[in-house]
């Protein structure tokens, strides 16, 4: 088992990428430009953007898949296109290639070897795995018959076949189902509990609120912002978010100022102007209700991400605004 050591988990300085375009090949097109980002060790650090935004040529250059046209990068504190630091990390590409005539087991078997893995300690870690990502009864199934969902735990297996320090994780919920999406949420957050660091992209917005410490969002292959979502996300104190429960909806319909509502269980959430929270805290508590909490109004990473994307991009060097 690797020991973390002290240090960020990963850092880039000026990362940068691009591709010919034209006939010709005579033109390049930028797909990730001067990324400059560190992330720490033991968070789960989340990485946004929309399609085409930079998020997989990110990974690739990281993993050493792409050669960068300039900038550096560091993973675990080795510089990145040194081999030292890969035994000690995993990855989960977006559409994982398995060889498809082989079982789970026997292609854990095939990626513990490659890792240098003794016998024994490949067996048990692959039955852990298989277990974790719930394929266990399907050890020994061709993988051909498999559905993206269960190709997508395959590879997460493999991911953390090596126990590493640092995984990256490439939009981990494509293909699953709620269950699945639930079994990637609390491999993350057991990864976090021990100290592991998790590099991982998603469009699903709501998964990255749930679970990152941060979160960097991409757009047309620049960074645009990087951050604790506390520190991202608008607070607006003029709306005030009550959690009340034993409230009649009945009653909900005539309080002033309500402005939203939406059902929690036997809970409601509610929306109200600032300057309407005592009349609907007294009209609540009249009628047995009580109230659980009330807190500022804080924006969604979905709103917030909209609020980027729609706001106008800076020109790059030699455009015009």
């Amino acid at each position: 088992m690797s020991t973390p050591a002290a240090g960020p988990a990963l850092e880039t300085s000026g990362l940068s990428k691009s591709y010919p375009t034209g006939a010709l090949h005579r033109g390049r097109r930028p797909a990730l430009e001067e990324l400059t980002l560190t992330v720490s060790r033991g968070e789960v650090f989340g990485y946004l953007g929309p399609n085409g935004a930079g998020k997989t040529t990110t990974l690739k250059l990281l993993l050493g898949l792409l050669r960068a046209d300039r900038g550096s990068a560091r993973v675990l504190g080795v510089p990145h296109t040194e081999r030292a630091w890969r035994h000690r990390t995993g990855y989960l590409p977006e559409n994982p290639y398995l060889y498809d005539y082989l079982t789970p087991q026997e292609y854990l078997d095939y990626a513990g070897r490659l890792f240098g893995m003794p016998a024994a300690e490949r067996r048990e870690r692959s039955r852990q795995m298989l277990e974790r990502v719930g394929l266990a009864e399907s050890a020994r199934v061709p993988m051909r018959r498999f559905s993206k969902g269960m190709l997508q735990r395959a590879g997460l297996a493999q991911a953390l076949l090596n126990d590493p320090e640092l995984v990256f994780l490439d939009e981990p919920m494509s293909g699953l189902d709620p269950i699945g999406r639930h079994m990637v949420k609390e491999v993350i957050l057991g990864l976090r509990s021990r100290g592991r660091t998790v590099f991982f992209s998603t469009h699903i917005l709501s998964d990255a609120e749930s679970l990152c410490d941060r979160v960097a969002l991409l757009r047309d292959g620049r960074l645009v912002t990087v951050g604790r979502l506390d520190e991202i996300l608008r607070i607006d104190v003029s709306h005030l978010e009550l959690l009340a429960s034993g409230v009649d909806a009945g009653v909900l319909d005539r309080l002033p100022g309500l402005k939203a509502r939406r059902a929690l269980g036997e809970r409601w959430s509610l929306e109200v102007e600032e300057k309407s929270l005592g009349p609907v805290v007294t009209a609540i508590q009249q009628t047995g209700g009580r109230v659980l909490s009330v807190q500022p109004v804080r924006e969604s990473l979905e709103d917030y991400f909209v609020r980027q994307m729609g706001a106008k991009a800076a020109p790059r060097p030699g455009e015009t605004a």
